[in-house]
């Protein structure tokens, strides 16, 4: 348990979620241990079309520091982390590719895991859209996103998104692959597999498991 000036940090979120995972990445391959207060996500599909969707959750993923101050937002979580515990580096040391890896990550989690969360389906199905033509959107909309993603990459090198060592890009993206796999996207990007598989051989990824649900 990592202990910041004699108390402990918590991580509240979600235990199937994209968003909650890319933290924990994030927190592993710092070397950081936090407590965790994690929950499971309400089923927002067991209801009949119609009916209100439930009460909008608190915005988690939060990091709660030893202070009582609560942090929101997994991209504002991870730029945090990195500032404060700056080694090992999840951002490289040159400004440009520095401005690249933060753009891939804005991405992920601005652009391609909104259309995961179960929540914004479940809109459309209260407004009269089947499930299965809300899930078919988002599998749609999910698969776009990723092949941008993909273009971002295409002049890269290897093994992980931006080279030799895991990043910001790699935390935000393995959690989100493994949502979109649980939606039911194709997945064709060599690129973004390539860099997903190298990062599975760490043990700071092996904790995201195929079974988590497409819930940001």
């Amino acid at each position: 348990m990592f202990v910041l000036e004699d108390h402990v940090m918590r991580l509240h979120g979600y235990s199937q979620s994209s968003a909650t995972q890319q933290v924990r990445v994030a927190l592993a391959l710092k070397g950081l241990t936090v407590q965790e207060a994690l929950r499971p996500l309400p089923d927002i599909w067991r209801r009949l079309p119609g009916e209100a969707l439930p009460a909008a959750p608190a915005m988690l993923p939060a990091l709660e520091l030893a202070d009582g101050t609560v942090m929101t937002h997994p991209i504002a979580i991870l730029e945090w982390l990195e500032e404060i515990w700056p080694s090992p580096p999840l951002l490289p040391p040159d400004p440009l590719t520095r401005a690249r890896v933060r753009a891939f990550a804005l991405t992920v989690a601005g652009d391609v895991q909104p259309f995961d969360i179960a929540r914004g389906q479940g809109r459309l199905w209260a407004a009269g859209v089947s499930e299965g033509q809300a899930q078919g959107w988002a599998r749609r909309m999910s698969a776009e996103r990723l092949d941008a993603c993909e273009a971002m990459l295409r002049d890269t090198t290897g093994p992980f998104c931006f080279g030799e060592a895991p990043s910001l890009a790699d935390a935000c993206l393995v959690p989100q692959l493994q949502a979109a796999r649980q939606l039911g996207v194709h997945l064709a990007f060599p690129r973004l597999l390539a860099a997903e598989a190298a990062s599975m051989t760490l043990p700071a990824f092996r904790h995201v498991q195929p079974e988590m649900l497409h819930v940001g």
